[in-house]
């Protein structure tokens, strides 16, 4: 078998690869040159630099796998890998301690004015009161997203004798006590911490999800710390804060646009920059090149793989009955997420009809997958997805019915969090998905891109006043679909629509007379 290495990885994972498969390493490839070159491998290789499109995967008739040395697979069209049984797989913990530590040292030199202090020394000065600094011990940290990495950069706080605050809607009081971290509001962090950094993926909910509103409620001592990603923080109003002597520094491996060139940060002398060296530690580039080789090297030999992005290591017989469902769990997941707020304590997923008799497992954790990537972004996949879950206290309930209720097969969802309960029941009719309960309404509704979902009062003017309101924004309503349980209570509706919709819409669509509440829901 083939493996072909299209950008520049360690070479211990060429040398695991080169053990057992014939391997070509041949970077800087264009489009066209690799569509013509992959029909001769089993298996692709890449970082960031090299996209895999679906022409490329279509091109590659005999690939049985893809590589990503690295967690983002932005640059991979996982659809089109699913879609020809292709397996994806990445590296999500290769660089979980190189990036911790970064932050780290992100915070210490910003404490302690290191580059500053460097910069005027190599000039030949010797400004030593110029640089005074601040101590870590007795400060409290904020930390914005406790996953992986944000677990690490706590365990590293308390050895710093530091105070841990966090805000997480995804992880349970269980989970952050194991840590040694109170959980808070994003609105009383920023108000206590002395640092604050955020650890989050980047999604409509955590974008600008620090800006001028929360810099007004920090302290003038505080200090912030990005290295997860560009968006996280508001650059512009970051920019405003330090300028106008709001917070004391801060310090961004991460922009929105890289390189930052053009960024009016780089103009200050209070904020401590570096170019997304985040995972750049020998340690780490070894890690996730070894992770990627020793999962292909099993994928190709038939054995499962640990980080598998797009499926479950499932015998094929079993993969052909239960494959279109998965794709349908997923979605379901992420539009459960969705619907409810944080800190999810239950789910529970119900299987009825000839499914029920089925292997389930992998469609379970499918489910698990979507729920827990609108938390936690790409670095959940269908292996550790399981571990994700009860690493947050979350209980998966499982349960099997052989009686059809109304479908031949159906998947119910019920997902609770502090008293509320989201319930999404779904199904395959034909080749087509459907989801066809929302809580206690019955609907039939395509799950797909973007789509807003509204509980009404059950009466004339609210529909048409919402739709207005995406016309006049110049968004398209792709399909519209409306539930009720009787006549003149309460109903609800799901649009699907061509794009996103800002905060501003979907505040003034909730705004609307006789609306309940209004969610986005993206897929």
């Amino acid at each position: 078998m083939k493996i072909l290495v299209s950008d520049p990885i360690s070479e211990q994972g060429i040398d695991i690869l080169r053990q057992e498969f014939d391997v070509d390493t041949i970077t800087g490839l264009p489009q066209a040159e690799l569509i013509k070159k992959i029909p001769d491998y089993q298996a692709l290789v890449v970082r960031s630099e090299t996209k895999v499109t679906r022409e490329v995967i279509t091109a590659g008739r005999n690939l049985k796998i893809i590589g990503r040395a690295g967690v983002g697979v932005d640059n991979i069209d996982v659809n089109a890998a699913t879609e020809r049984g292709v397996i994806v797989v990445n590296a999500p913990e290769g660089n979980t301690i190189s990036a911790a530590e970064h932050t780290f040292a992100m915070m210490m030199a910003m404490s302690r004015n290191i580059p500053q202090a460097t910069a005027s020394l190599k000039s030949k000065k010797w400004e030593r009161s110029k640089f005074m600094g601040v101590e870590l011990r007795g400060k409290t940290l904020g930390i914005v997203g406790i996953g992986r990495i944000g677990a690490e950069v706590a365990k590293r706080a308390a050895a710093f004798e530091m105070k841990l605050i966090a805000y997480d809607p995804f992880i349970s009081k269980e989970r952050a006590a194991d840590l040694g971290v109170e959980l808070t509001t994003v609105n009383d962090l920023v108000a206590r911490a002395d640092y604050i950094t955020v650890h989050t993926p980047l999604t409509n909910e955590t974008r600008d999800i620090i800006s001028d509103e929360e810099f007004a409620k920090m302290k003038k001592t505080a200090r912030i710390i990005n290295c997860a990603r560009g968006g996280i923080i508001n650059e512009v109003a970051l920019h405003r804060a330090l300028k106008e002597g709001k917070i004391a520094g801060a310090a961004l491996d991460v922009f929105v646009n890289e390189p930052p060139t053009d960024s009016p940060l780089l103009e200050l002398n209070n904020i401590v920059v570096t170019p997304h060296l985040g995972a750049s530690t020998a340690e780490a580039q070894v890690n996730v090149a070894v992770s990627v080789a020793e999962q292909i090297t099993n994928a190709l030999k038939g054995l499962p793989v640990k980080n598998a992005v797009n499926m479950p290591y499932v015998k094929p017989e079993v993969m052909r009955v239960i494959q279109p469902y998965l794709h349908l769990a997923e979605k379901m997941g992420k539009m459960c997420a969705q619907l409810i707020s944080g800190n999810y304590e239950k789910l529970e997923v119900a299987y009825s009809g000839e499914l029920s008799e089925k292997d389930v497992g992998p469609i379970t954790i499918a489910v698990l997958k979507g729920l827990l990537e609108h938390a936690v972004g790409q670095t959940v996949n269908y292996v550790n997805a399981p571990i994700m879950a009860k690493e947050r206290k979350i209980k998966v309930v499982e349960s099997r019915s052989k009686t059809p209720e109304d479908f031949q097969n159906l998947i119910t969802l019920t997902l609770s969090s502090n008293g509320e309960k989201a319930i999404i029941a779904g199904t395959i009719h034909g080749k087509d998905e459907r989801i066809v309960r929302l809580n206690d309404y019955r609907v039939d509704v395509v799950p797909s891109g973007h789509m807003i979902v509204a509980k009404h009062e059950d009466h004339p003017n609210i529909i048409g006043p919402c739709c207005m309101i995406l016309g006049k924004n110049n968004i398209n309503i792709a399909g519209m679909q409306v539930g009720r349980i009787r006549a003149g209570g309460d109903a609800i509706m799901v649009l699907n629509i061509d794009s996103d919709v800002s905060d501003d819409i979907l505040e003034e669509i909730a705004a609307v007379d006789g609306l309940i509440d209004a969610k986005r829901v993206i897929l």
